[in-house]
């Protein structure tokens, strides 16, 4: 249990991470108590979404220590373990091989802001498997860097899903390969399975498959989203990261027929494209998704949003439901051919 909140916080101790194993080559961390957080107190920083005075964000000093963060380690497991109400990020991992992760147990409330489950970033040879995760931001969010990620037989909670990304941000090079996930199950979310990339950014996003996912009450299901921006006033650039060769297989589900606070209906698949850079090589095989409630027709559910896609190519393997009809064949002819740089 770290120091109860910022004011308890060492003024000598970093406040952007607790517990760090650096260099711990063929570890193993696991146990049958908890790694209690307590982290409402950071939670409610001024600087936190919609923390600040009338529900605004603060531009002042912001950080929050990450629970648990594996650093440059080789061959690591972590298991059994339960973590909650992290400050952040509950369990961390960059400049790492070799992870392994297995009935893992995190929570924390749906409010939370910034505590992603499990992050991985520059790191490789990832398995995740077994375990179930409730928390406030990202189920799994797969930064810049990584590749060899495999996901299976885990539950998300009233969270965000399972990302990939944001990447790009800053006009930075990201790329992330070879990502598989399997056979998860995604309740009650703000989004489902999403590659989210800034404006501005280099690099790619390839060879991705979902498969076996199923979904309840997930509100953005399926969702690549190239115009990730937080803040606003983020301009549109002509550079950034390409994503080609995206499997969806076997997705099935309701989702949450409602938009972002604002009334306004949100499409289950969103394919949001650089103008630039298209999306490439997208596939839908047996995707089955339906509005929460029922209501409607597949074609066209009463009052919904169809699928929406700006600059995005691929093909509908099957019927889908709903159907991705704006999903556009073949290449682009001015295609720009950014994977080669990763």
């Amino acid at each position: 249990m770290p120091p109860d909140g910022p004011a308890s916080w060492p003024e000598a101790d970093s406040r952007r991470q607790w517990v760090t194993f650096y260099k711990a080559d063929g570890m193993t961390l696991n146990g049958r108590g908890t790694i209690e957080g307590n982290g409402e107190e950071w939670w409610n920083l001024p600087c936190k979404p919609h923390r600040g005075p009338n529900g605004s964000t603060l531009r002042v000093p912001c950080d929050s220590p990450a629970l648990v963060r594996f650093f440059a380690s080789n061959n690591v497991t972590v298991q059994g373990l339960r973590i909650e109400n992290s400050p952040q990020f509950h369990l961390k991992f960059d400049g790492c091989e070799q992870v392994r992760i297995d009935g893992l147990f995190i929570s924390s409330p749906a409010l939370s802001p910034n505590t992603d489950g499990v992050h991985v970033e520059n790191t490789s040879s990832v398995q995740i498997y077994n375990s179930r995760i409730n928390n406030g931001d990202d189920c799994i969010s797969i930064g810049a860097g990584c590749s060899g990620v495999h996901i299976e037989n885990v539950t998300c909670g009233h969270g965000h899903g399972i990302s990939i990304g944001s990447l790009g941000v800053r006009n930075t090079r990201a790329c992330v390969s070879n990502v598989t996930v399997r056979n998860a199950r995604i309740l009650d979310s703000d989004n489902g399975v999403r590659i989210k990339t800034w404006q501005g950014g280099a690099g790619s996003v390839s060879a991705v498959e979902f498969v076996g996912v199923r979904m309840e009450n997930v509100r953005n299901c399926i969702v690549i989203d190239q115009y990730y921006c937080t803040g606003g006033g983020c301009a549109n650039q002509t550079s950034a990261v390409r994503v080609a060769g995206v499997t969806y297989r076997d997705i099935r589900g309701t989702y949450r027929p409602s938009g972002s606070g604002h009334g306004e209906a949100a499409p289950p698949i969103r394919f949001a494209c650089s103008d630039s850079v298209a999306c490439t090589g997208i596939t839908m095989d047996d995707v089955e998704l339906l509005p929460a409630g029922g209501g409607g027709s597949l074609e066209a559910p009463l009052g919904h949003q169809p699928p929406y896609c700006w600059n995005a190519y691929g093909v509908m393997a099957t019927l889908t439901v709903p159907p991705v009809n704006c999903l556009q064949e073949g290449r682009p002819e001015s295609l720009q051919d950014q994977l080669a740089n990763c």
